[in-house]
């Protein structure tokens, strides 16, 4: 029996730095299953994308301008629209301020920026194969950091 083939998952990034932006594109393009990704260089903007459509996944930088992750999280578990909307954040930041309250605020996930594409790759591939869509993750503190 064959596999059937997937609607890709679509995932938007929020991220306003070039670099972190390809690495995370270079490590979506060697995964096995069909993934699209949009990206948003800024908060504004993702605000305005969801807007627009609701991805399956939002990975969210914190440190980006015009408007920080931190706000973003707020707005966007303030919009019963975005109920069912996983919210990863995707950040270099480790302390646990930063951790608690993206925990507080109703952010699924919290992976720390790892510093090869393999190690990405392989983090990737984890929240991917959770079935958001049957039932939205959200771990108890001690699960919610995922870092490699």
């Amino acid at each position: 029996m064959g596999a059937a083939l997937k609607d890709p998952t679509n995932i938007l990034l929020a991220e306003d730095d070039d670099d972190d932006f390809f690495i995370f594109s270079l490590a979506i393009k060697e995964l096995a299953v069909p993934v699209m990704l949009t990206r948003a260089e800024n908060g504004d903007i993702l605000l305005k994308l969801l807007d627009e459509s609701v991805p399956d996944l939002l990975f969210l930088d914190l440190l980006m301008p015009c408007k920080d992750g931190r706000t973003c999280i707020k707005e966007i578990r303030a919009n019963s629209r975005y109920d069912t909307l996983p919210v990863i954040v995707y950040s270099s930041l480790r302390d646990m301020n930063n951790i608690q309250f993206c925990y507080r605020e109703g952010s699924n996930l919290y992976v720390i920026k790892p510093s090869s594409l393999p190690e990405l790759k392989d983090i990737l591939e984890r929240i991917i194969a959770i079935d958001w869509k049957k039932l939205m993750y959200y771990p108890p503190l001690s699960g919610f950091v995922i870092s490699a």
